[in-house]
């Protein structure tokens, strides 16, 4: 959920009573939405959206997408080949379903991280800047937010799950402010009983209860407003509030998180899995109008068990339900305009270590792109022998973030402003030239 604490550390005058009845009058919804969402006016510079799936912890490029059946086993690993709807491009046999919808997406072999360390990898790879202890470089779905705004009464980032490393200020709106942070979701797609915090009302609570509430501290507002030295901060409260009112009452709301509604056996061909699911909701949102969403999946950093963790849990509901999500967008006329993104950590070391794991690598791994234009089946770079280092077609991550940015209709000159005034530019790298 959102996290109201960095407001209060926004304001060096601390929080307003104003601030705190806000908060009061709304906590019997669990909602602390009013103050975090910014109602921006619905942009038309593009239509397209994009999803982004993040495996927190450094997924294996050796045993996915650029094995090396040649090399000693110490670098082979466990797993054999097959081939892929690519001719002479060859995956492990433990993603037989994206192997054989290659077509659908592209791959990057040739990406090097810069950066071997969980907490710094979250912020860099989903920003595209490196950690800088003076300067909170945003996360893509934030500027999104940012750059574009609401085309909905949904916001336009939602994050479903929190396998995302905040310490460093992954996934987060840094500069942008919290109203361009995450509307993050915790609860399970999967489970029978799915709901919402924060914009579905608690038992016994109404929505004319919610209207009376609103009503209430429209009057307080009142009492308050005449006296207050800063009046226009009031009138963009106001339109928070109107924004989570709105978010909160509106039928394609509710409509947008009805994952009950679609057919078992679309749900089924998802896999029903927490991850299966949550790439179908990501496409219902996208469908309702939120602009970015990242769905978040944990587990990956295989210092130990590398093999068996990889092939008995951690990527059979990817291998399922990535390529169904591509189907799906394309069946219902959705993948030009959805670019859909699959990123990661860092690699993993060359060398199997004595636990049977890889351990973090951070000069090579891969990143896979689909929609909006990305041509499916390709696969560009390589990487040497043992798969340690890009040996051809060398990218970074500042160049996947300047090409997710350029697919959004997001202008490699974008300058945003420090809370202390400082112009920052947001976008550094090239775009990858053979997808754009």
């Amino acid at each position: 959920m959102f996290n109201i604490e960095p407001l209060r550390m926004r304001d060096c005058e601390g929080v307003s009573r104003r601030h705190v009845l806000q908060i009061g009058a709304l906590s019997g919804l669990g909602l602390s939405l009013p103050q975090l969402l910014h109602a921006e006016s619905a942009s038309t510079k593009t239509k397209n959206s994009c999803i982004l799936i993040w495996t927190r912890g450094g997924t294996s490029h050796h045993d996915t997408f650029d094995p090396k059946p040649d090399a000693p086993t110490s670098v082979r690993g466990e797993f054999n080949v097959i081939p892929t709807a690519t001719p002479g491009i060859q995956f492990t046999e433990i993603v037989p379903r994206l192997a054989a919808e290659q077509k659908r997406f592209a791959l990057l072999r040739g990406w090097n991280p810069q950066n071997g360390s969980h907490g710094t990898a979250d912020q860099f790879v989903m920003s595209g800047r490196k950690f800088n202890q003076s300067v909170h470089y945003p996360c893509y779905g934030s500027v999104t937010s940012y750059y574009h705004g609401f085309q909905s009464a949904l916001p336009p980032f939602v994050q479903l799950g929190t396998q995302v490393d905040r310490r460093f200020g992954g996934g987060s709106a840094g500069i942008l402010g919290l109203e361009h942070g995450p509307f993050e979701i915790d609860a399970d797609p999967n489970a029978s009983a799915f709901t919402v915090r924060d914009i579905t009302p608690p038992s016994g609570v109404s929505l004319d209860r919610v209207d009376r509430r609103k009503s209430i501290l429209h009057q307080i507002d009142q009492l308050q407003r005449a006296a207050d030295l800063q009046p226009t901060s009031y009138d963009a409260l106001d339109e928070h509030l109107k924004t989570a009112h709105r978010m909160i009452t509106s039928p394609e709301t509710r409509r947008a998180f009805s994952i009950h509604e679609e057919p078992e056996t679309l749900r089924e061909a998802y896999g029903k899995t927490r991850f299966g699911q949550s790439c179908l909701l990501a496409r219902r949102l996208v469908e309702s109008g939120v602009r970015f969403v990242t769905v978040t999946d944990g587990g990956w950093d295989t210092h130990a068990n590398n093999f068996k963790s990889l092939k008995d849990s951690r990527i059979p509901p990817v291998d399922q339900a990535l390529p169904q999500l591509l189907i799906d967008l394309q069946e219902r006329g959705m993948l030009d305009t959805t670019l859909v993104c699959w990123l990661t950590d860092f690699g993993r070391t060359p060398t199997v270590n004595s636990a049977s794991g890889r351990d973090h690598w951070s000069s090579s791994g891969f990143a896979i792109m689909a929609g909006a234009g990305i041509p499916g089946g390709h696969v560009l770079g390589e990487t040497t022998p043992d798969g340690g280092a890009v040996a051809k077609d060398e990218y970074l991550s500042a160049d996947i973030a300047t090409t997710i940015y350029h697919k959004l209709g997001i202008p490699e000159s974008l300058i945003a402003q420090a809370p202390d005034g400082r112009p920052i530019r947001l976008i550094e790298g090239r775009k990858i030239s053979e997808w754009c």
